[in-house]
């Protein structure tokens, strides 16, 4: 959940390989990865297997300094390729040797190597760098967040830009160890499991390693004063939490719900399979923003999501996550269902779980909600445009559209799909294509129709009800039926607000 979306006109400055003449025959990439909401944001020239970030930050003045190490593999020859960021470069060595650089358009950091990179040969590129990630500005936003002792990069589809230089699109995941140096008294939060820590000359060094593959939007990084709980899931998962000393009123309602974070990915795990990470967690800082984001391992969480008390379903979504959009990551921007309608649906399930509202109670509900002429139909989940890639239908009608599912082909195929869809994509990327063929080959059901009317025809479909329901169940979805609200809905609705800035 999230969110900040950076338009497409502002992307189309980002990452562009530039092609000289004189390098024509040594340069044949596009300038873009080919997403069609942000068409040149990633390159297409080369593919990053790791990132070292070694940082030291200053909360007092927010000076972020750093040496990134990128471990690359160019995918053609290359003698100049790109980089996303926007802090001010002192100094880029591409396989040891300096290397020409220069900046333009919005973020974009054109590195020109002393020797063109060969194809399917590993290079190795370090940029150091140092900046005020605040000052950095995309249309006079900054997704960087101050804090009163501190700062916080968690942001989609973007944040990378402001921390790190990367090739910023989820097809080109990676796996990261930062480290980050703070002043004594001050902690560094990131993905990942915390290697070690230590103290010299008034300054305390983290550790962190993230070892699977990871989109550059899911790297996160909290600096502040927190209070730390560590602990193990029953199969042995780290878990480590991060609350802000000053969270005021939503420190208790925020600590009820995230020190639930263990159980709920023991539920998860009988649901969608085995965990795909090594560690687990959440944090909490004292930003203003209101949304949650699922930063991998250790989902970022605004104090908002917790004003109104503990509610537990934004920890339910953010895990979700972690198999339906962490491990299985979007193809391009606009398969954004995969993500967000799996994630509400989790929260429907676990509404069953708790006796608190079945899954089809809560599609008739939302289903009924609003009358076939409100524009919420008219957004298409399986492809909303960058304009409502985080509108409430993607989530809403897109976890009607399982509902659909579940009743067109039963529980039994429904829950097999759920559980192997993350097993045979774990840690790579998918588009909503991909996920229907499966869903046919699963339940061995035509699926097309089903997913063309839910996903891609705008309008408000026709919702039935499982086939074998009583008679009471069936008439929830009448169009003179009034079905009576679940209990669950409002803590679910609450969490509508991560959709906001």
């Amino acid at each position: 959940m999230h969110r900040k979306v950076i338009a497409p006109s502002v992307l189309a400055a980002s990452l562009l390989l530039v092609i000289p003449a004189s390098a024509a025959s040594s340069v044949q990439g596009a300038p873009g990865i080919g997403d069609p909401y942000y068409p040149t944001s990633g390159n297409t020239g080369y593919d990053v297997s790791h990132y070292d970030l070694r940082l030291q930050y200053q909360p007092a003045t927010d000076l972020l300094e750093g040496t990134a190490t990128l471990l690359a593999t160019a995918k053609q020859d290359l003698s100049r390729f790109n980089l996303d960021f926007g802090l001010k470069v002192s100094e880029i060595r591409v396989n040891g040797a300096k290397a020409k650089f220069a900046t333009s358009g919005v973020h974009e950091l054109e590195v020109t190597p002393a020797q063109v990179l060969q194809k399917d040969k590993p290079a190795t590129v370090v940029v150091k760098y140092a900046g005020k990630p605040s000052e950095f500005k995309v249309d006079g936003w900054s997704a960087w967040q101050r804090t009163p002792d501190g700062g916080v990069a968690a942001q989609e589809p973007d944040s990378a830009v402001w921390w790190f230089p990367s090739n910023d699109h989820p097809l080109d995941k990676a796996t990261f160890d930062i480290s980050v140096n703070v002043p004594d008294g001050t902690q560094a939060i990131s993905n990942g499991v915390l290697q070690s820590q230590s103290s010299r000359l008034g300054w305390t060094r983290y550790n962190w390693r993230s070892n699977k593959p990871q989109a550059t939007y899911l790297a996160t990084l909290a600096i502040g004063k927190f209070d730390v709980t560590t602990d193990k899931t029953a199969s042995g998962l780290p878990i480590l939490n991060a609350y802000s000393r000053d969270l005021g009123d939503n420190a208790g309602a925020a600590r009820a719900s995230v020190e639930r974070t263990g159980e709920v990915a023991e539920w998860l795990e009988g649901v969608f399979g085995p965990y795909p990470f090594n560690a687990l967690g959440g944090y909490v800082p004292n930003v203003p923003s209101g949304f949650a984001l699922e930063t991998q391992t250790r989902p970022f969480y605004s104090p908002r999501q917790f004003a109104n008390g503990a509610n537990v379903q934004v920890v339910v979504h953010e895990l979700a996550h972690q198999w339906y959009g962490d491990s299985v990551s979007v193809d391009g921007w606009k398969d954004i269902w995969i993500n967000e309608g799996f994630a509400r649906y989790s929260q429907w399930l676990w509404s069953e779980k708790e006796g608190e509202g079945t899954a089809q109670e809560l599609a008739a509900w939302a289903y009924g909600l609003r009358p076939a002429d409100d524009p919420f139909w008219q957004v298409k989940p399986g492809d909303p445009g960058p304009d409502n890639q985080f509108h409430g239908a993607v989530y809403d009608r897109g976890a009607i559209a399982l509902q659909a599912l579940r009743n067109e082909i039963g529980d039994e195929k429904f829950f097999k799909i759920l559980k192997g869809w993350p097993a045979e994509r774990a840690y790579g990327n998918a588009r909503v294509g991909d996920f229907v063929r499966y869903a046919e080959k699963v339940s061995d059901k035509p699926l097309a129709q089903l997913f063309e009317t839910w996903l891609y025809t705008p309008g408000k479909p026709a919702f039935a009800p499982p086939a074998a329901a009583p008679p009471a169940a069936r008439s929830l979805t009448a169009p003179a039926a009034k079905p009576v609200e679940p209990k669950s809905w409002k803590k679910i609705a609450a969490t509508d607000s991560v959709h906001e800035h």
